[in-house]
């Protein structure tokens, strides 16, 4: 999608993650931490939201007075249901799945790069595959940080629910601004420009 092409908005911006302080500091939570992010530089607090198990923060992206209205979302329920939150949320807003943008951990980039899509496939994603089928189609936008794949033969599912190494934590914040600005640069520039801005960045 060229910037011509932008839909647009409301968008609803999604970070998944587990819920509770046992999670909090995982990988898998690293979705909701782009979003805690972009709430602390606006200046804004989230609150439960109305008939969906999430907590909403509505606000803008952008120039003050010109940016792109946008409702940020962490879902509160547990990741292999956010399906059910996304699609409330998306109902309430009137907001159509071309413009629901979700922001989740992802095993197949390597730690420390963003990458951006629509559509496509899940990857084995159990948070990607519930709101895929609450939706009714994968047509959404995706803002995928890289995890990395397990070492040796490490679970994949024990190492996306482990915290970060502290060699990785030396550059997490990084990489939560990465994927934060690789949000606003999708909502207001669109698809293309985006990911031409963002895939052609090399790991740190």
């Amino acid at each position: 999608m060229t910037v011509s092409e932008r839909r647009p908005g409301p968008y609803l911006v999604v970070g998944l993650g587990n819920p509770g302080p046992k999670y909090a500091a995982t990988r898998h939570n690293v979705g909701q931490m782009v979003l805690d992010h972009i709430a602390d530089a606006a200046g804004g607090r989230f609150a439960a939201a109305k008939r969906a198990q999430a907590v909403v923060l509505e606000g803008r992206l952008g120039a003050p007075g010109a940016g792109e209205r946008v409702i940020l979302a962490k879902t509160t329920s547990y990741m292999n249901v956010s399906g059910g939150p996304v699609k409330a949320l998306a109902a309430y807003y009137g907001i159509a799945p071309e413009q629901v943008v979700v922001v989740h951990d992802e095993v197949d980039i390597p730690f420390d790069a963003v990458r951006l899509k629509r559509g496509g496939g899940e990857g084995g994603h159990n948070g990607l595959r519930d709101i895929t089928k609450a939706l009714g189609t994968k047509d959404y936008l995706r803002v995928r940080v890289g995890v990395g794949r397990p070492p040796g033969s490490r679970d994949t599912a024990d190492h996306v629910l482990a915290p970060f190494t502290a060699t990785e934590r030396r550059t997490l914040e990084l990489l939560i601004s990465d994927a934060a600005d690789a949000v606003e640069s999708l909502v207001l520039e669109g698809l293309t420009a985006a990911q031409q801005r963002f895939h052609s960045r090399e790991s740190r």
